[in-house]
């Protein structure tokens, strides 16, 4: 995978050829939520984490687990607690640009996991929710 949005495509191709079926469609809403966390995941690699390295989707029973791999050992600073996102106009005084991506994804995907690899780097796994029960 060469890029972000060359990832939301296959993510969305995995959602359409392997989960979808004449009698069960994903909504357009839970769609996009997959399109943000995969270019989350993916910008994050290649931002923060020395260059994406590996990146899967594969269907699970109640939406997508997407998987992306990069380069880097460190794991996210808020892994254990996404933290809120800025209110009112707090976030202008941050010293660095950004900090919204690893709160958007717990928002919006289930069942995060972040693994050192033993060959070095690290995944970070997310299942996208594409049934109409997910949570708001």
């Amino acid at each position: 995978m060469a890029s972000a949005s060359a990832a939301r495509a296959y993510a969305v191709a995995v959602v359409r050829e392997e989960w979808e079926t004449p009698f069960r469609r994903a909504p357009e809403g839970a769609l996009v939520d997959l399109r943000l966390v995969v270019s989350e995941l993916v910008s994050n690699a290649v931002r923060h984490g020395g260059g994406l390295t590996g990146f899967e989707a594969r269907p699970e029973a109640v939406g997508v687990r997407v998987v992306v791999r990069d380069a880097s050992d460190r794991v996210p600073d808020a892994v254990t607690s996404p933290g809120p996102f800025p209110e009112g106009e707090a976030h202008l005084e941050r010293a660095a640009p950004g900090g919204y991506g690893w709160p958007l994804i717990h928002r919006l995907a289930r069942d995060i996991h972040v693994e050192r690899l033993p060959e070095g780097g690290k995944a970070v796994s997310a299942l996208i929710p594409l049934t109409s029960s997910r949570e708001d």
